[in-house]
């Protein structure tokens, strides 16, 4: 399995409203639930976000991307990452779209993360995507 960097630092908010979200970055998660609005996006978009718009923010995070197209019918791919990054004791935030997942690990882990990932046999493309 083919991972990538992606280049740029990410924030995650927790959101008390969804106003002024810019939906049309490149890289936005947006998530909402009967008890939560979250928010993970490149920590430069994070700083024009309005203050009335954010409760919490954390700050630092670093991301790899599974490459290629995941069918829904796969089964562990995440788990098997997030496993190899446990054991390492490095913790994780994974966010999944249509087609594909993302990991999250706060740029303090970011190294260890990376050489488990290369132990581990995954490859890793290195030269980050991303603005």
């Amino acid at each position: 399995m083919r991972l990538s960097v992606l280049k740029m630092p990410f924030s995650v908010c927790l959101l008390a409203d969804g106003n002024g979200i810019n939906l049309h970055s490149d890289f936005t998660f947006f998530a909402k639930t009967d008890r939560e609005t979250s928010l993970v996006l490149p920590s430069a978009e994070a700083e024009t976000l309005p203050p009335e718009t954010v409760r919490e923010r954390s700050d630092g995070w670093r991301g790899f991307r599974i490459d290629g197209v995941l069918d829904f019918s796969l089964v562990g791919v995440l788990a098997n990452i997030a496993s190899v990054l446990a054991k390492a004791g490095v913790p994780i935030f994974a966010v999944s779209t249509y087609q594909t997942d993302y990991i999250f690990t706060k740029e303090e882990h970011f190294a260890k993360a990376l050489s488990a990932l290369l132990q581990a046999g995954f490859a890793v493309e290195t030269a980050p995507l991303g603005k």
